[in-house]
């Protein structure tokens, strides 16, 4: 989109392709004529286009055209999903568990999908099966709140463990 609106007397070409009505086809004025048409009916003459020759035109309230290319960027702009992460230790404890839990169910709900990162430090290394035992029951616990469908494997990184899980989308709400 571009960053300025080009209307009424800041138009530049000799003749312009009018649009009077919503589905009507464009007619081809003088600059003159299609100003002297938007100034009777108190309105602006809006360049939409200059991609053709002569550019396409159309006579209507500026501020509400602005409006609407407003939201339509807007519209553009905004992304579905979003990758949120949690961090879980080798030795979480049950409550601290829930809590994850429970913000990865949030986040879910939400429609985004969530990292869960398992931090490994020293000889928490050495016992992965541990870890990825924590892995597997945060996952069972979260599995029985919230149907999850697993994005990425749980993977080792130097650092430890991390998986992608995002929200199972139900067969009724695909159809």
């Amino acid at each position: 989109m571009r960053k300025y609106i080009i209307a009424n007397n800041n138009i530049r070409a000799k003749e312009v392709r009018l649009i009077i009505e919503e589905g009507a086809d464009p007619i081809v004025v003088s600059i003159k004529d299609a100003l002297m048409k938007a100034e009777q009916a108190g309105l602006d003459l809006i360049q939409i286009t200059d991609k053709v020759d002569p550019p396409v035109c159309k006579i209507m309230e500026y501020g509400k055209h602005a409006y609407q290319l407003s939201k339509k960027d807007k519209k553009q702009k905004h992304h579905g999903t979003e990758l949120k992460s949690i961090r879980m230790s080798f030795n979480i404890s049950p409550h601290d568990m829930e809590t994850r839990i429970k913000a990865a169910e949030k986040f879910l709900n939400k429609g985004h999908k969530v990292q869960i990162d398992m931090r490994l430090r020293g000889r928490e290394k050495a016992l992965h099966e541990h870890a990825r035992g924590k892995m597997k029951e945060f996952l069972r616990i979260l599995g029985e709140r919230t149907p999850i469908k697993i994005e990425r494997e749980p993977k080792r990184s130097p650092r430890g463990f991390n998986l992608v899980v995002g929200k199972e989308i139900a067969k009724k709400e695909k159809e």
